[in-house]
Formats: C-alpha cells, structure tokens, sequence
C-alpha cells in the first residue's frame, strides 16, 4: 500500500501507528494510516486483515468527572 520513500511500518509491525497518515476523521473518531490500518480515536486498532487490536487504556485514570 505504502508507495513513497522510505517505505511506512508495515501493519504487523510494532510501531504500525508511525505510519502516514492517509484520511483523518476526528468527527467520527477514525483514521487511516499508508499501511492500511484503521487507528480509532480510543485507541483501538483495526488491522488490514480484519484483527483487532482492543485499545489501549491506562490503568488508574477515571474517565468520570465529578
């Protein structure tokens, strides 16, 4: 997928979320990096071959406000 030089982490790749960015849709919480991964505003992942990846939260932090 990835076409200029040099060449972006391929999606098995453990930095895969350094790639170029392709599309980005903060509206809908997605975007679409060169290796073909679709990187989700919570940090999920969906790979080019259909795996997911859950997101990656950090333990310790409360999403709540008071």
């Amino acid at each position: 997928m990835c076409q200029h030089q040099p060449p972006c982490p391929s999606a098995d790749s453990a930095d895969r979320e350094s790639a170029r960015l392709v599309a980005h849709h903060p509206e809908q919480g997605w975007s679409l990096l060169c290796n073909g991964v679709v990187l989700f505003e919570d940090t999920g992942e969906l790979l080019p071959d259909g795996r997911i990846i859950a997101p990656q939260r950090t333990r310790g932090v409360s999403l709540t406000t008071a």
